[in-house]
């Protein structure tokens, strides 16, 4: 779903649509993405990786750093917070094809931010003015920022973190509407987003509480950011990349959409971890359908392709499936880059 006319370039690299998947360690790897980039994702995002593993990189970076041609813009999204370091890590993402290299400033996770590095990188904005502006003169492919408010309510520093990524080199700015210490919980703050659009002249793309189509076109009317980014809400309903809330999907679409991206993480996956991983998508994917626990558990714990394979078979036989009152509503989600 490619839209002729970009809707706004990062740097020079034209960006075709406005909703993009946000980059969720353990979610956005490639049979997820690859499939939300087919269905109208604007963008490619690697789940985050820190500095230091791209450089000597074991077998589990290796795999976070694939993507396909027609995934393209791909941008490789990385923590750290030693700017010599990140230089060397950014230069290695642009070595391996990256068309734009992100830095992670919004990871809540206790063990990265104490460090200082995704969130916690927020908290000494001149390591920041720092990591942009060497980095940005030493690349040939656009850098950009992903931020939260800031730590805390003490400490809601996004509008000096903003103009220091713009003053800095830095190409275009997302923002997650919540802090750190909020994590996921509680409302996002549209009004921030807004602010950030006003106050800089590089793309700004929101994100935080988009689950409904409805709110895609709320967010951008209410903030005029460029373009949304969907992290939880797309678990199980990636189809809201083609502007399809979860209750319009056929049953029919869902079985297709299940088949093709189990088929993808055993290909990619050896087929005992590809099913592992595949199970927490599965469970999304099925959670609208009044499925018993006791067969809900069966499918959720099988350890072997064919046997789920048999199973799923026997949820798409059944003719009295129906969606679950209420719609599709989405669950927790893993560390949101």
């Amino acid at each position: 779903m490619k839209h002729e006319t970009p809707s706004f370039h990062i740097g020079p690299i034209p960006i075709h649509g406005d909703v993009i998947l946000s980059p969720m360690d353990g979610f956005s790897d490639w049979p997820f993405r690859s499939l939300c980039r087919q269905l109208g994702s604007a963008m490619s995002y690697t789940e985050f990786i820190k500095a230091e593993d791209i450089l000597e990189p074991p077998k589990q970076i290796a795999d976070k750093l694939r993507y396909e041609e027609d995934e393209r813009p791909v941008v490789i999204q990385l923590y750290g917070d030693d700017p010599d370091v990140m230089l060397a890590a950014a230069t290695r993402a642009q070595e391996l094809g990256a068309d734009i290299v992100d830095v992670n400033m919004g990871c809540p996770s206790k063990t990265i931010a104490k460090r200082g590095a995704g969130v916690g990188l927020m908290r000494t904005p001149l390591k920041v003015a720092r990591i942009f502006k060497l980095l940005s003169a030493s690349l040939d492919i656009p850098l950009t920022g992903k931020i939260r408010l800031g730590w805390d309510d003490d400490c809601r520093n996004y509008p000096l973190i903003a103009r220091i990524v713009e003053e800095n080199g830095g190409a275009m700015i997302a923002l997650h509407g919540r802090t750190k210490e909020q994590g996921y919980g509680g409302k996002a703050n549209w009004e921030a987003i807004a602010e950030v659009k006003d106050a800089v002249n590089i793309p700004v793309i929101g994100n935080g509480d988009v689950v409904t189509v409805a709110d895609i076109n709320r967010m951008k009317e209410y903030t005029n950011c460029d373009a949304v980014m969907i992290g939880r809400a797309a678990i199980g309903n990636p189809w809201i990349f083609s502007r399809l809330d979860r209750e319009k999907v056929s049953f029919e679409q869902v079985r297709q959409m299940m088949l093709k991206h189990l088929e993808r993480n055993l290909a990619f996956y050896d087929p005992e971890i590809g099913l592992v991983l595949f199970r927490k998508h599965a469970a999304r994917y099925l959670s609208p359908y009044p499925l018993s626990k006791e067969f809900r558990k069966k499918l959720l714990t099988s350890e072997c392709p064919e046997e789920f394979l048999s199973l799923l078979d026997e949820i798409f036989e059944s003719v009295n499936l129906s969606p679950r009152e209420g719609g599709y509503h989405p669950g927790p989600r893993s560390h949101i880059g």
